[in-house]
C-alpha cells in the first residue's frame, strides 16, 4: 500500500512508498539562515538519502530560496528554504520498455523542500517535485 500517488508533469503516475520528514532550521540556535548554511543543509539532505536509501539514485529537486530582507548581517544577506525538508522512495513500473512490467518496478530516492509538513498527493503536489523526470533518477528492480 502506497501512501499516495503523484501525477509527474510528463502525465506518469509514481507512488510514495516511504516519506522522511524533518524541520529545516529546527535546533538553530544563533545565526540566521544565510547562503552558506543553506547549501549545507541542501547538500546534507542529499548526502542522508544516499546513505538511507543507497539501493536506489537520489535525485535533488533543488529548492527555491527566498530573500525576506536584503540587509546583509556578518554572513550575508538573509536566505531561505521552504521550512520542511523530505526525502521520499517513489515505486513506479519499470523504466526500461524491455523489461516485463508485471515482473519489474523502478525505485527512485527523491530529496526536496516544501512548505508545509503535508504529504504530497496527485496533481496538488508541489510543482518542482512534479516535475522530477521519473525516468533519470529511477532505477529497475525485479520483483
Amino acid at each position: 500500500m502506497s501512501l499516495s500517488h503523484i501525477v509527474l508533469s510528463s502525465g506518469r503516475s509514481i507512488e510514495l512508498a516511504e516519506l522522511r520528514m524533518s524541520s529545516v532550521y529546527g535546533g538553530m540556535l544563533e545565526g540566521y539562515p544565510c547562503k552558506r548554511l543553506n547549501d549545507m543543509k541542501v547538500s546534507g539532505l542529499q548526502r542522508q538519502a544516499e546513505r538511507a536509501f543507497s539501493f536506489a539514485p537520489v535525485h535533488l529537486v533543488p529548492p527555491c530560496r527566498e530573500y525576506p530582507d536584503r540587509t546583509a548581517g556578518p554572513f550575508g544577506p538573509v536566505e531561505v528554504l521552504p521550512s520542511v525538508a523530505c526525502i521520499g522512495v517513489f515505486g513506479s513500473t519499470a523504466v526500461s520498455p524491455e523489461l516485463d512490467p508485471v515482473l519489474n518496478r523502478s525505485a527512485p530516492a527523491v530529496a526536496w523542500f516544501q512548505p508545509t509538513p503535508d504529504v504530497p498527493s496527485g496533481k496538488d503536489a508541489d510543482l518542482a517535485l512534479r516535475s522530477i523526470r521519473r525516468e533519470e533518477p529511477a532505477r529497475d528492480y525485479e520483483l
